[in-house]
Formats: structure tokens, sequence, C-alpha cells
């Protein structure tokens, strides 16, 4: 039953993204060339929709299902900086970041299928050089799995 409404609510954010333009490369390639600033106007109201939500959560401890939830900040370190540079560096010349690679496939665009291959050789490279960075740039241990145990 979940992983109907997942798939529901998957395809919802993903037709959104779709129409709104958040996952057209010309108006990413807009965004990031200050020339249209419409996806900066996408990004501030969803966050100020989430915000009071994610606010909620926190307070109740629990989700509208009931399943007890705790949201942690994760901690600083060198890395985040390099991360943030690599991903919009990566997002701005692809003009895609995950969502919308998979709005892009949708739309039967075959450009996306090289980004998604990209996206993928990256995720592994980086989880087999991560042991050699690790220390270099002061990064916390690899957690594995989902974390539910």
């Amino acid at each position: 039953m979940m992983t109907l409404l997942y798939v529901l609510l998957g395809t919802a954010f993903g037709f959104i993204l779709s129409r709104s333009g958040a996952a057209d490369y010309n108006y990413i390639q807009a965004m990031f060339l200050f020339e249209r600033f419409q996806l900066y106007g996408i990004i501030g109201t969803a966050v100020a929709v989430t915000a009071p939500g994610v606010w909620l959560i926190k307070r109740r401890g629990r989700t509208a299902a009931g399943r007890s939830i705790e949201i942690e900040l994760k901690p600083l370190h060198r890395g985040n900086i390099l991360g943030g540079l690599l991903f919009g560096v990566g997002w701005s010349i692809a003009g895609m970041c995950p969502g919308p690679i998979f709005v892009n496939i949708g739309e039967g665009k075959v450009y996306a299928l090289a980004a998604l291959a990209g996206a993928l050789v990256g995720a592994g490279v980086f989880g087999a050089i991560y042991g050699q960075i690790q220390q270099w740039f002061r990064l916390p241990p690899l957690a594995l799995g989902t974390g539910d145990g």
C-alpha cells in the first residue's frame, strides 16, 4: 500500500517538476546565468511550504502515520564545501540534478541517460575512494544501509 503511495507522490512530484520548468535544461542554465529567476521562486516556494511541515514533524516527534522520527543535524566538514561545489558544477553543466534526471528520462530526452550514467558512475567512484579521501577532508565514517536497522 505504501509503495503505491510513494509511486503516486513521485509521479506527482515529477509532473510538477516537468510543468514548472524545473527539469528544463534551458530554464536551469538561465537560472545559473542569472537571466531568469523563475526557478529561484520555485525553490523559495518549496522551502516556504516545506519548512513549517518539517517544524511540525520535529515538534510532534512522529510522522502522520505515527512512526517516531528524529531529524539530526549533519556535521559540517571540508567535504561539504567541495561536495556542494561539485554538485553545483555538475547541475549547471548537465542542466539537471537527480530528480530532474528521471523527469527528463520520462519525457523521452535521451541525453538524460548520459546524466544518469554520470551520476551513477560518480556515486560509485565516490564510494570506492571514500576511504582514501576521508582523512584528508576529515569526513565522518561512511554509514551503510538505510538507517532502518
